[in-house]
């Protein structure tokens, strides 16, 4: 069982139908939506300020989501994928967004719906990232719009097979 930890007389507020890997954290003021998955190793720390997922979002391997004290927050909108081994600082990611493996979003940092942060970046604090366009680099730039029905493609993917690696982990009789 994942460790859930209620913190300053707050407890994290799970969803409908998500699959916490056993040895994920989840402390603190975190609210997050259905059929959402946070997989091995990942923590969602929110001690000193509020953590929102949306509903479908699936946390990879090794993330963290931490804030500011009392300053940012972190916003994750629905249908989200985060990569493994990201950390997610105080950032907004909006709708339909994909972070790839190994980034890192700094405080005040907002990913647009349908963007791609690509894998082993770092967004600057405060950068917004407009929807629809690919991000890459360290400090990440610019790279390229994208067509907003091959992003749907590409990140329906990843949604619906985490969906599906959800379910498998849920009703293995072997857990």
């Amino acid at each position: 069982m994942a460790i859930i930890r209620k913190l300053k007389g707050i407890t994290p507020q799970i969803g409908e139908r998500c699959f916490l890997a056993e040895n994920a954290a989840i402390i603190g003021d975190v609210i997050m939506g259905d059929d959402c998955s946070i997989w091995y190793g990942a923590i969602l720390r929110g001690d000193v300020n509020p953590i929102r997922i949306g509903n479908r979002v699936n946390i990879q391997d090794g993330t963290v989501l931490h804030t500011l004290y009392q300053r940012s927050v972190v916003e994750i909108e629905d249908d989200v994928s985060v990569g493994h081994n990201v950390t997610i600082h105080g950032a907004k990611v909006c709708k339909g967004a994909l972070i790839g493996m190994g980034s890192t979003l700094l405080d005040y940092v907002e990913v647009g719906e349908g963007a791609v942060v690509a894998a082993g970046s770092v967004v600057l604090s405060k950068t917004i990232i407009e929807p629809y366009t690919l991000w890459a680099g360290v400090p990440a730039k610019f790279i390229k719009k994208l067509d907003p029905a091959q992003f749907d493609n590409l990140n329906g993917k990843t949604t619906k097979g985490y969906l599906m690696y959800k379910e498998w982990f849920m009703t293995d009789e072997d857990k």
